[in-house]
């Protein structure tokens, strides 16, 4: 199973990815190897995941959700908490 998470990072960006095992891809923001955008603003806190059934489907989501304003995507954090 495929995940869409948020991850909020130490200047309280948001950062939008997928991810197969959250954990670890957390871990890998936090070390950073994660990516190139929160290398430099660590530490990340996930804040919101959603399952998608394959690569595909959590590839289109995260599309969605990067295109969306920070207001829109700020709801959605609370709405999944």
């Amino acid at each position: 199973m495929w995940h869409v998470y948020i991850v909020q990072c130490a200047d309280q960006s948001l950062y939008t990815g997928i991810a197969r095992d959250l954990d670890a891809r957390i871990g890998q923001h936090n070390a950073g190897t994660g990516s190139a955008y929160t290398r430099s603003r660590r530490p990340v806190e996930l804040v919101y995941s959603e399952p998608a059934e394959d690569r595909s489907a959590a590839q289109r989501r995260e599309a969605a959700i990067k295109r969306m304003p920070v207001s829109l995507k700020r709801s959605l954090i609370q709405a999944g908490k």
